[in-house]
């Protein structure tokens, strides 16, 4: 095994612009230096090169999209395959948690912090805070850390021993975690900011957006990302079900449904398979794994008699329409059918908690998302946020990336009230 990331690491050119550091890292990792350091076989110094970036180094490694990120710039992919960079980046967090590497800390300093949330936007934020020596306390409102990391991202895509083990070094470095409990229920933000220095909110945006269509209230008709974040899943076995959408969330569901035994999964969406947001391997692997798809397809109707029993579906073609440059999907008049159904799984997106979200007196977008500027700051001075509750950028580099953006603004604010 060794040899063989050897080999993977020596692939790599060192380029000197380093696309995939600069343009293709949400987090903007050393690439090339951490690579040249397994190239030296010094892991422990491509951890500390890895540790100046990031703290989610075993996750990113296997679950970013890194066709579309780091690999996706990667100068060795333009004449054939891309350096395995993932790969390489996850060897090393291993590395790290197999011989109990730590990440540095500086010296203790005045100020206390807030997380609320502990996906990777909040572990991440807490995480470089609690490095530069603050005082960091972590809310969650599950008895688990790791936020969508653990109901979100199904087992077989990233193990239980990989979170649990990332999650760890970032506690070791002194936070304290306050585990069931939940803003809005069991304390508010205007407590927080009384009790703290500042806050970072990075709880999430996880409610399924809904298509407004007939037959949707159908209790056969559930939401993907509450599917995977509660694991409350019915009996699909023998079950027709019906994924609508064509992202990750859809495919996890998609993939995870298939595995509990249903008859026939079927991933619906309206544009063309090449226009999925979904990472190209969890598409591959999820058509391996038996789901069918049924791309340039619209769902009209949910039908059924107190459940669902058809689905109505159109044909779509793909038209470009004036002033915008991502082809749109219309509706081919008279394409209607309709397709047997039992299960309808909605995977079109994801929203705020509006009940939540609405209660914090901050400024919030259309979509009631927590408006911020590039460094995380909220409306109020001593509140910041970041991840899927600020951004639709949706993936877990780029909600670290705003975590880490975020811990920076928060000590240059800390360093400003001394």
């Amino acid at each position: 095994m060794k040899e063989e990331i050897q080999e993977k690491a020596n692939y790599c050119l060192h380029c000197v612009v380093r696309p995939c550091q600069m343009s293709g890292c949400p987090l903007g990792n050393h690439i090339p230096d951490f690579i040249q350091a397994v190239k030296e076989n010094n892991f422990e110094k491509a951890y500390e090169i890895l540790s100046e970036t990031t703290v989610l180094e075993s996750i990113c490694g296997r679950i970013c999209p890194h066709e579309k990120q780091c690999q996706g710039k990667c100068v060795r992919g333009i004449k054939g395959e891309p350096v395995s960079i993932g790969e390489l980046e996850a060897q090393v967090g291993d590395y790290a948690s197999e011989h109990n590497l730590t990440i540095p800390k500086e010296a203790k300093k005045e100020g206390s912090v807030a997380i609320v949330g502990t996906g990777p936007a909040g572990l991440t934020c807490g995480a470089f805070l609690a490095k530069k020596g603050y005082m960091v306390t972590i809310f969650e409102k599950y008895t688990k850390l790791g936020g969508i990391l653990n109901h979100g991202i199904p087992e077989f895509r990233l193990s239980e021993a990989v979170k649990e083990q990332t999650i760890q070094k970032i506690l070791d470095l002194g936070i304290t975690v306050k585990m069931g409990q939940e803003l809005g229920q069991d304390f508010t933000l205007a407590e927080l900011e009384n009790e703290y220095d500042a806050i970072f909110l990075g709880f999430g945006a996880n409610c399924s957006s809904q298509m407004g269509i007939e037959g949707e209230d159908l209790p056969e008709v559930v939401g993907g990302n509450e599917l995977l974040e509660k694991g409350e899943y019915p009996d699909y076995t023998g079950k027709r079900v019906a994924v609508i959408g064509g992202g990750n969330v859809a495919m996890d569901t998609a993939r995870t449904i298939q595995r509990k035994g249903a008859k026939e999964v079927t991933v619906i969406y309206r544009r063309a398979e090449e226009q999925m947001p979904a990472e190209r391997k969890e598409i591959q692997d999820a058509k391996q794994e038996g789901v069918q798809f049924l791309f340039t397809t619209n769902v009209l109707k949910i039908l059924g008699d107190g459940k669902v029993e058809n689905i109505e579906c159109i044909q779509t073609k793909l038209v470009q329409k004036e002033g915008e440059t991502r082809l749109s999907p219309v509706n081919v008049e008279g394409s209607n059918y309709t397709k047997e159904m039992d299960y309808v799984v909605m995977a079109l997106g994801s929203k705020p908690e509006e009940a939540v979200v609405t209660k914090l007196g901050l400024e919030l977008d259309k979509k009631n998302r927590i408006v911020v500027d590039e460094k995380g700051r909220t409306s109020k001075e001593k509140v910041f946020a970041g991840g899927d509750i600020a951004s639709t950028k949706g993936t877990i580099a780029w909600a670290a990336r705003q975590g880490r953006d975020a811990a920076e603004a928060i000590a240059e604010y800390l360093e400003e009230k001394k």
